[in-house]
């Protein structure tokens, strides 16, 4: 079997519909380790990708004032048990322009993987740009996951990102992104992981609101069984006048798992506002009481309420 219907198998396996590489109307970049096994655009998207010896460069341009109607597939994948890839991005929305970049970070056999993603990302004045992540690795642990993302939007720009890594071992995962946000832009974080056995989380996430009238969200929801472990770090600073931020956090801990949240909030004008929450604990009991009153067992009830955190 090659590479890419080993992909495309675990693609399946998640429900994702491989069908999708086989539209002509969807543009894909689709690598496993350091080769490029298919790709496609569209009219008014540009994707520049090219091998490099340990991963792939990209650069992905949306012209201004294109809408690209349909999401963008972007498929990273290790199907050996033992790699090193690296990425590394330069995502650029022009001016008006608005795209939804949909990745698939698949390791289905991860014994002794490395992910390694750097990615400058600018949105442009007015442009609009959503970036989800889905994470699906195998059961063994062996993987070493660490993005790093620098952003920028521009004014009444927006960006919305959402990371999940909840479907096998995480192993290590060590997030670190920084967004600077201009007059009058939105931006949302969120960040949804489950932690089994060993497995170790390092997240930082900041928002630097430096624009009037600038908001900025960021939203965690962790879940911990077993041994794992987890250290969330949320930023926010408010820095020019009606910029308004939230950090929100909640981490869920079972068995012997260990959490760890750390808010920092920072104004440096007046007329800025930021706040902050976080909230680490175990199963509310009286949730828990009340689906076991609905004939579900301790086990089914703890499974609703993970997935409804999670969700």
């Amino acid at each position: 079997m090659s590479e890419l219907d080993i992909l495309l198998s675990a693609m399946g396996r998640n429900t994702i519909d491989r069908a999708l590489l086989a539209d002509r109307q969807v543009a894909h970049l689709v690598v496993s380790g350091h080769h490029i096994l298919s790709s496609r655009t569209v009219e008014g998207l540009e994707v520049d990708a090219e091998e490099t010896s340990d991963g792939i460069r990209a650069r992905v341009v949306v012209r201004e004032n294109v809408r690209i109607e349909q999401p963008v597939h972007l498929c990273f994948g290790v199907v050996h048990r033992q790699e090193s890839q690296r990425i590394v991005m330069d995502v650029s929305l022009r001016k008006g322009a608005s795209a939804h970049l949909l990745a698939h970070c698949l390791f289905p056999d991860a014994r002794k993987v490395q992910h390694l993603m750097e990615a400058a990302v600018t949105v442009g004045e007015g442009a609009e740009l959503r970036y989800s992540e889905g994470h699906f690795h195998g059961p063994y642990g062996g993987i070493e996951v660490v993005p790093h993302a620098m952003v920028r939007v521009a004014r009444n720009g927006r960006y919305y990102a959402d990371f999940s890594l909840l479907t096998g071992r995480v192993g290590q995962l060590a997030i670190d992104y920084t967004v600077e946000a201009m007059e009058n832009s939105v931006t949302e974080l969120t960040a949804r992981v489950h932690g089994r056995e060993s497995d170790r989380i390092d997240i930082r996430e900041k928002v630097v609101l430096a624009g009037a009238g600038a908001r900025g969200l960021i939203k965690t929801r962790i879940v911990l069984q077993d041994d794992a472990s987890a250290e969330v770090t949320g930023i926010t600073e408010g820095n020019a006048a009606g910029a308004r931020g939230h950090v929100d956090c909640l981490e869920l801990v079972k068995d012997r798992a260990v959490a760890r949240a750390i808010p920092i909030v920072n104004v440096t004008h007046p007329l800025a506002k930021v706040t902050h929450e976080a909230a680490i604990g175990s199963v509310d009991q009286r949730q828990l009481e009340t689906l076991m009153a609905h004939g579900l067992t301790p086990d089914e009830a703890v499974d609703v309420i993970v997935r409804g955190i999670l969700k």
